[in-house]
C-alpha cells in the first residue's frame, strides 16, 4: 500500500498555551481560552474583520496573527490567574470580610450556606432517620 502524502498540513491554533479546536465556529472556540467569553470573542472578531462562523482550520496565518494580537491586548490566562489570586491574597493578608469567608473557603458573595455550598462545606449530609435505634444482634 502506498500513503497519499498530506497536501495540507495539521496546525492546531494555540493561543497563549491553549489549544484552540479546529471544527468549532471561532466565537465558540476562543472561549477555550481563560478570561474569554463569548462577548469577548466577539468584541475580538469584529475588531479583525473575521465572521464568527468560521472555524479555526479555515483561518489565515494572516487571520490567525491579527487575532493573537489583539488577545494580547487584554489579560488572559496565567496573568489573569495570578492577578485573581494576588487580589485573594491581599483580602486574607487584611482579613477582610471577603477575606476571611476565602480562608473559611465559604461562598464570598452572599449565598446562604445553611442547605447550598455542600462542595465548599465538604458535602456533608447529616440526615435523620426515622428516630428508631436499630437493635443489634447478639
Amino acid at each position: 500500500m502506498q500513503e497519499e502524502p498530506q497536501t495540507q498540513t495539521e496546525t492546531k491554533m494555540r493561543i497563549t498555551g491553549t489549544n484552540i479546536p479546529d471544527n468549532k465556529r471561532l466565537e465558540i472556540a476562543l472561549s477555550y481560552v481563560f478570561g474569554i467569553g463569548r462577548h469577548l470573542a466577539r468584541k475580538i472578531l469584529n475588531e479583525a474583520k473575521i465572521s464568527f462562523d468560521k472555524t479555526a482550520k479555515d483561518l489565515s496565518e494572516k487571520e490567525a496573527s491579527v487575532v493573537r494580537n489583539l488577545i494580547g491586548k487584554y489579560r488572559v490566562d496565567e496573568e489573569l490567574r495570578r492577578e485573581i489570586s494576588s487580589n485573594i491574597k491581599r483580602l486574607k493578608e487584611i482579613k477582610c470580610y471577603r477575606g476571611i469567608r476565602h480562608m473559611k473557603r465559604l461562598p464570598t458573595r452572599g449565598q446562604r450556606t445553611k442547605t447550598n455550598s455542600r462542595t465548599l462545606r465538604g458535602n456533608v449530609r447529616v440526615t435523620m432517620g426515622s428516630g428508631k435505634r436499630k437493635l443489634e444482634k447478639t
